[in-house]
């Protein structure tokens, strides 16, 4: 069958068209995302913006035009971390129904990691078959930690910081102020308190658009190769290196840099920030970018919930 999944996230809207065959293996038909930045200023005021109604609309009509085109069977779209703290979220999904007909559920953060993480494992499984997985999404507006063997989860935690969050509240300025790192900081430190120890032969996947920026300045890629990306280990210390370099940066000379898109260098020094202090708590060494996550998540579910 070939179905459509949107994730409707914090910083970022994503689609993705697959076939899934009988043994629920996925075969990508068309894979797109674009920052939206759905959560522009609901974490001071707890609203989506009256101008971020009409700008998802203006993306998710795209997307559905895309999905009808690729001749897809259903579009399944879920919203995240923004959609569950604003107020006026149920607005927002009557005014995507009104205009383009498909209902948008809003997953809960346990919900989100247990779809993240299946997704993110899926491509792994036959490499590590009874091993155990930690996946690390680092989000707009929270952040999760899901552990588990194979395709079952054994435990998650879901935290409220972001990349978008965090810099909105602290990092207010490119290059940021030191006051400004230390708040951050400070914050992120007793976020990921919360995270459990992982086991020691766990394999750390790290999922999103921080991930996959990284991943593409360790490489030194000329342009985004998603089959470079996926599956490219990042130490600690390659990442404690890209920060030391960019947050002396001002956003414009962010903006210049060829593996970070202009919508995303504002934030990713949040992001970064989360990522190492999240490695120290997890004492991890390296983490693996996944290009997967909980698009694919969201198909594979579809497709185990015809097979139960």
């Amino acid at each position: 069958m070939r179905l459509t999944s949107i994730d409707i996230g914090t910083n970022t809207l994503l689609m993705l068209v697959a076939d899934i065959d009988s043994s629920g293996r996925l075969t990508v038909i068309h894979d797109e995302h674009v920052i939206a930045r759905l959560g522009k200023g609901v974490d001071a005021n707890k609203v989506i913006l009256p101008e971020t109604f009409t700008r998802a609309l203006g993306f998710l009509q795209e997307y559905k035009r895309i999905s009808e085109s690729c001749e897809s069977e259903m579009i399944i779209a879920r919203g995240t971390s923004a959609l569950r703290d604003s107020k006026n979220q149920d607005e927002f999904i009557a005014f995507i129904k009104h205009k383009l007909g498909f209902t948008i559920s809003v997953l809960s953060g346990d919900e989100e990691a247990e779809l993240t993480y299946l997704g993110a494992v899926s491509d792994f499984l036959e490499d590590d078959r009874g091993g155990s997985f930690s996946v690390l999404d680092i989000g707009g507006g929270s952040t999760e930690l899901i552990n588990g063997r194979n395709l079952e989860v054994s435990s998650k935690y879901s935290i409220d910081i972001g990349s978008v969050r965090l810099t909105e509240r602290f990092l207010k300025t490119s290059p940021p102020s030191s006051l400004g790192v230390s708040g951050a900081l400070s914050l992120i430190r007793s976020q990921v308190s919360q995270f459990g120890s992982v086991s020691s032969t766990a394999r750390l996947i790290g999922v999103a658009g921080t991930l996959t920026t990284l991943a593409s300045i360790d490489l030194d890629l000329p342009a985004f190769d998603r089959q470079k990306v996926h599956g490219h280990q990042l130490t600690y210390d390659a990442i404690q290196a890209i920060l030391n370099r960019l947050r002396i940066k001002t956003l414009q000379e962010l903006q210049s840099i060829p593996q970070i898109l202009p919508e995303r260098a504002d934030i990713l020094l949040a992001g970064i920030l989360i990522l190492l202090e999240s490695m120290k708590q997890l004492n991890a060494n390296e983490i693996m970018v996944s290009d997967r996550g909980l698009r694919f998540g969201i198909l594979l579910k579809e497709f185990l919930k015809t097979k139960s």
